[in-house]
């Protein structure tokens, strides 16, 4: 991969050199739609693979990093949610496990990075604003991941896009930044390190893979969405991005109840508990939660997530060869 720009020292080589990866490209960690499988495929085929613990119990997370552990001999991560109720467990089994990266996200890095690189543990923080990164950086993580309005599931407040987002956060900090949002082939890895980044983090393409957990009829109606499909909703509760459900679902009913102005006791009253399982994993498409990315759109396969990196690597080499070629012209 090309060095970045700004600085050699945080560029995608060396990304690759601290995840202890072939590629600068990560599997988000999606709640309900991670497994052993997915890690381990997206692992093998050189990227980083990520177990999403905040749709798992403690011995559920345990069981998943036992298995990636059995089956592949090299760097994977696993994603915390930092508002999980059983974070504490969860960290416990990490260290113990000897898992190599965590990329935490969902609530403020600091009472976490120490005890984990304490550990050995390489810290990655999801952030939403250039602003929240001075902050990850101050606390002693060594990647942030800027990640856009375009993502799927929970989201920023502050609606700023990855094409935004990236730049802003490369000239904040110095550290390499993974960029997220809207990233899903090789076409737009390559516009993310353009803007600066170090690497990618796509999710909603790993969703419709063949390793995925998620319901098969759940990613059926993924790889169906089209343009405008998904939208931010729930901001006054918890911000995330949903893919339509069936006509008179759960995303049309926040909608209208949005419409008419209902307050923060009344939208969570309809949220409930146990929406996005519901969805994602047991494909409800009528009352479940539905999580993706505006990527949906784009989405028409179910290829093995190892084909995903590999083609998306494949595809950025060659545009980037194209880009780099003798003749190049605006007119």
């Amino acid at each position: 991969m090309p060095p970045a720009s700004h600085d050699n020292l945080i560029g995608p080589a060396a990304l690759c050199r601290l995840l202890g990866t072939a590629h600068p490209l990560v599997q988000g960690g999606m709640v309900w739609c991670t497994n052993a499988a997915l890690v381990t495929a997206v692992a093998r085929a050189g990227g980083l693979g990520t177990l999403g613990a905040g749709s798992m119990y403690p011995a559920e997370l345990r069981t998943e990093i036992e298995a990636v552990k059995a089956s592949f001999d090299g760097p994977f991560a696993v994603n915390v949610p930092l508002l999980y109720p059983a974070v504490e467990e969860h960290m416990k089994t990490i260290v113990e496990l000897r898992v190599p990266v965590v990329i935490t996200s969902a609530g403020s890095p600091k009472k976490w990075t120490e005890f984990l690189k304490d550990h050995g543990v390489v810290v990655v923080h999801v952030v939403s604003s250039a602003a929240f990164a001075e902050k990850s950086q101050a606390a002693g993580v060594d990647v942030v991941v800027a990640e856009g309005f375009e993502a799927g599931g929970h989201n920023g407040r502050e609606e700023t896009t990855t094409m935004c987002l990236v730049p802003e956060v490369v000239n904040a900090v110095d550290l390499p930044v993974i960029a997220a949002g809207g990233i899903s082939c090789g076409r737009t890895m390559l516009a993310a390190l353009a803007l600066g980044a170090s690497g990618v983090q796509m999710g909603s393409r790993f969703v419709a893979t063949v390793e995925s957990p998620a319901h098969r009829d759940f990613k059926a109606h993924v790889l169906a969405a089209k343009a405008g499909a998904t939208q931010l909703r729930l901001k006054s509760v918890t911000p995330v991005r949903m893919l339509d459900n069936l006509e008179g679902g759960f995303s049309q009913q926040v909608a209208q109840a949005e419409s008419r102005s209902a307050d923060v006791k009344e939208l969570q009253e309809l949220l409930g508990r146990g929406r996005a399982k519901l969805g994602m994993r047991e494909g409800d498409l009528l009352e479940g939660e539905l999580e993706i990315g505006q990527v949906a759109a784009r989405l028409i396969d179910l290829p093995s997530a190892g084909d995903v990196v590999l083609d998306v690597v494949a595809e950025f080499e060659a545009v980037r060869m194209g880009l780099a070629g003798p003749s190049f012209h605006w007119s």
